[in-house]
């Protein structure tokens, strides 16, 4: 009983390796690649030199440069903090995940040794591109580093362990990833302002936290969010063929009761652009007065492609 329960446990284990396997694309380390250099560089041209915080493992791994000794730099905690994490993390991620994020942050990693020590940029005491001036330096180094992180994450993969902690941890804490990670960076950044004995860093790096968590959410999502119209009538069929004669698109019509009247409605489903909001408003209302409209951002639209016979 017991070897059949371990080569059961064999099996599927050869089965998740070949799949993760079959699912790598090599199109993708060279996407990856450019975003582990994109990241590293607006992390040692911006943030480093003037001792400004990214989030995650990776302001960890700038706080514990400064703290400890020389021969452990950046580069190397960058390693020994994300590479654990995602192995730990493997078996719920999926190996191509895994494969990527390891590989991204080996090309953080590097890239930020040649940037620190190898290329001729000197990053030790201020930015070469804005100086001494925090703003800038935060604002730019969470956006370059933001497009880093979410052309990562675009690609398949993630370039800081705290994404896998927080997917592990949140829901097991009863908290959502959001807060996982805001929490996260809280106490890092707490943390930071004890060591160096001084809070305008770490203010400032709240700065970098949010203008990078905006520029990932805008890479990986778009700037152009779609909208989902819900359109709840008692007229879904004609206010459906007017939006389909305008916008040359179909909705779907699902059959609903009223909470209260108990009369029964149709909900109308339906994916715009926010430049078309205006427009359906004015149709729906000049079909049904009584109509209820709800919008709600929708980030991704996924069809499965037609087959031509």
């Amino acid at each position: 009983m017991h070897m059949k329960k371990v080569k059961n446990m064999n099996k599927k284990g050869v089965n998740w390796f070949r799949k993760g396997i079959k699912d790598i694309k090599l199109i993708n380390f060279l996407l990856l690649t450019v975003a582990g250099i994109v990241n590293a560089f607006g992390v040692t041209i911006f943030l480093f030199p003037v001792k400004l915080y990214d989030s995650g493992i990776s302001g960890l791994s700038m706080l514990l440069d400064q703290v400890t000794l020389d021969v452990l730099t950046l580069p190397v905690f960058l390693v020994i903090l994300n590479f654990p994490i995602f192995l730990f993390g493997a078996k719920k991620q999926g190996l191509t995940f895994t494969v990527y994020s390891l590989f991204a942050i080996g090309i953080y990693s590097l890239a930020s040794y040649l940037i620190m020590n190898v290329l001729p940029i000197d990053v030790t005491i201020i930015s070469p591109l804005a100086g001494s001036d925090l703003l800038l330096c935060a604002v730019f180094g969470g956006v370059i580093s933001g497009i880093g992180s979410g052309l990562t994450i675009r690609f398949g993969g993630a370039i800081d362990g705290i994404d896998v902690l927080s997917v592990i941890f949140a829901k097991k804490l009863g908290i959502s990833i959001g807060t996982f990670v805001m929490i996260f960076n809280i106490i890092l950044y707490t943390a930071c302002g004890i060591a160096i004995r001084s809070w305008i860093l770490p203010l400032y790096s709240i700065v970098t936290y949010f203008v990078g968590s905006k520029t990932v959410d805008y890479v990986v999502e778009g700037f152009s969010k779609s909208k989902c119209a819900m359109i709840v009538t008692t007229k879904a069929d004609e206010i459906s063929a007017a939006l389909s004669k305008q916008f040359g698109a179909s909705g779907t019509i699902v059959n609903a009761v009223g909470g209260f009247s108990k009369e029964d409605k149709e909900i109308l489903y339906y994916i715009i652009n926010h430049f078309q909001i205006n427009k359906l408003r004015h149709i729906v209302q000049r079909i049904d007065e009584e109509a209820f409209i709800s919008l709600q951002d929708v980030t991704d639209i996924i069809k499965k492609p037609s087959i031509n016979k």
